[in-house]
């Protein structure tokens, strides 16, 4: 019953998909056009005569000025000159210098109806309904100290009112502590030029790698916010870490070096969450030290031409993948969560042709550890590929694909509790389309894991349109399918509603 359900969703979901693509308001807003141009051109003709008639009519009146009106005319331009440079000097005396300094910021407000969630069992977090009720700030000082340095402190927090309105005593304090409410700083940064090729920056920031947009092969450097997956992309998910950073600018070319002492890693459901898979919490996490004895790095070197970007990448990092190690056998054995030190090289490439944009992801990673194989170091192979076409009206869709293999792969690595596979599949495609001068926008988008989704899936449907140009309201459904395995083993019931509301200021 569920398999059939489930299905039928994902059809109904490509019918969308194939109504937004084909939905003929392009025709319907043309012949609406058509029609109003030939109205226009009949009052147009006889604009043109009537002008024709008064031009003749007004000749008469074109006669040369007689040369004493010129000289008088002369001389009241002369006397009335001196008034306009007085009046050009008061201007520029009492105009006022732009201010250094800036404030802007955004509020927000989430809510999320859950519609799909069973009767919990007795002692259980009862999911159902409203899960999300939250508002959230963000405010952002900047200044402006020269034409070549600025910088800027951002502040973001929220407060979600569901744990309140609910009951906070039918949650975890995992549940609490990761999710009622939040408050940290976010691109807080100074950057400027030490020469004409070198800029730095310095402070919490995102640096993005590789050419994909949904999904990620060599962007390893920020972690991401997965702890209600599927409602929103990569791109609002990444949180900023501390680093310094150096770019060196030669012809097309640009070679970046990072150090980063913030050793963060990805905010993931916790244990009462339902989309946290197991029946037991984590075991405490060993955090790597976080100071600038003990930093990651990293480099990249990017070239832009026309039509087509490549670049080259190198870290050495903390795999945002934990692993359990024992520190007692037991009876009970005691576990901590660690997070192996590993390289990565890769390279990304993308071009251009006409109405499509291929792109192209390839990182090595070496060093990575798992807790079925205690002492035991893994490489593993990751590839990405995506292609995206723009060539409809107002519309653009896109499919990436991306697959990684453990090298040397140990068939306990399926076992739980690490259930790997040797080769993990995943591929996403999305179906963008805008309406109404580009304020509205549907989007589509289709993630799963596995070629049969036998890892999971969700597909979100949402719409988001421009009130104003600082209001927007943004809704829509999110379908989820449980895997076999691994992190999206219990999440078929977590199909949701959603709906945004956004001020910018």
């Amino acid at each position: 019953k569920n398999f059939m359900k489930k299905y039928l969703q994902i059809i109904w979901l490509t019918i969308c998909a194939l109504s937004i693509c084909c939905a003929p308001w392009k025709y319907s807003f043309a012949q609406e056009s058509e029609n109003l141009d030939e109205i226009i051109q009949g009052f147009g003709g006889g604009e043109k005569k009537h002008d024709d008639e008064l031009e003749d009519l007004m000749e008469g009146f074109k006669d040369e000025i007689p040369e004493s009106e010129k000289e008088d005319k002369g001389e009241k331009d002369d006397f009335l000159k001196g008034f306009d440079d007085a009046i050009e000097k008061v201007v520029e005396e009492a105009g006022e210098k732009p201010s250094t300094w800036s404030l802007n910021g955004e509020f927000k407000l989430t809510t999320i109806y859950n519609f799909a969630h069973k009767t919990p069992d007795p002692g259980k977090t009862d999911w159902r309904g409203l899960s999300m009720l939250r508002p959230e700030l963000e405010l952002t000082l900047k200044k402006k100290f020269s034409e070549s340095w600025q910088g800027q402190i951002s502040a973001w927090g929220y407060y979600d009112l569901v744990y309140s309105l609910r009951g906070r005593d039918n949650y975890t304090s995992e549940v609490l502590e990761s999710y009622e409410k939040e408050l940290q700083l976010r691109d807080t940064f100074i950057q400027g030029s030490l020469t004409e090729k070198l800029d730095t920056k310095i402070g919490r920031q995102v640096v993005v790698w590789g050419t994909l947009d949904n999904l990620r092969v060599t962007d390893v450097l920020n972690p991401l916010d997965l702890r209600v997956p599927g409602l929103t992309d990569i791109d609002d998910l990444r949180l900023p870490v501390t680093m310094a950073k150096l770019d060196y600018y030669f012809g097309d070319w640009n070679l970046a070096g990072m150090v980063i002492p913030e050793i963060r890693f990805s905010k993931l459901p916790v244990f009462g969450s339902d989309f946290y898979p197991s029946p037991v919490p984590l075991p405490p996490a060993d955090m790597p030290e976080d100071a600038f004895g003990n930093p990651e790095y990293a480099a990249a070197l990017t070239g832009i031409f026309s039509g087509w970007d490549i670049a080259f990448y190198w870290a050495n990092i903390y795999d945002d993948q934990s692993y359990s190690q024992v520190t007692s056998p037991g009876p009970p054995p005691q576990l901590i969560l660690k997070h192996a030190r590993i390289n990565m090289l890769g390279a990304a490439f993308n071009i251009a042709a006409g109405n499509w944009l291929l792109k192209a992801e390839s990182a090595w990673l070496d060093g990575i550890k798992y807790t079925n194989t205690p002492g035991v170091k893994y490489s593993r192979i990751d590839l990405g590929a995506g292609i995206e076409y723009s060539g409809f009206q107002d519309a653009t869709l896109s499919l990436e694909i991306a697959n990684r293999n453990i090298n040397g792969f140990n068939e306990e690595l399926k076992l739980p509790p690490a259930e790997l596979r040797e080769n993990e599949f995943q591929w996403v495609a999305r179906i963008m389309k805008s309406y109404l001068n580009d304020t509205l926008t549907l989007t589509l988008l289709a993630s799963t894991f596995g070629i049969k989704a036998d890892d999971g899936a969700f597909q979100r449907l949402d719409a988001e349109y421009d009130v104003t140009d600082a209001i927007s309201i943004r809704g829509g459904v999110v379908f989820y399918q449980s895997g076999d395995k691994g992190k999206f083993k219990n999440i078929g019931d977590n199909d949701r509603l959603f709906l945004e509301f956004r001020y910018s200021f």
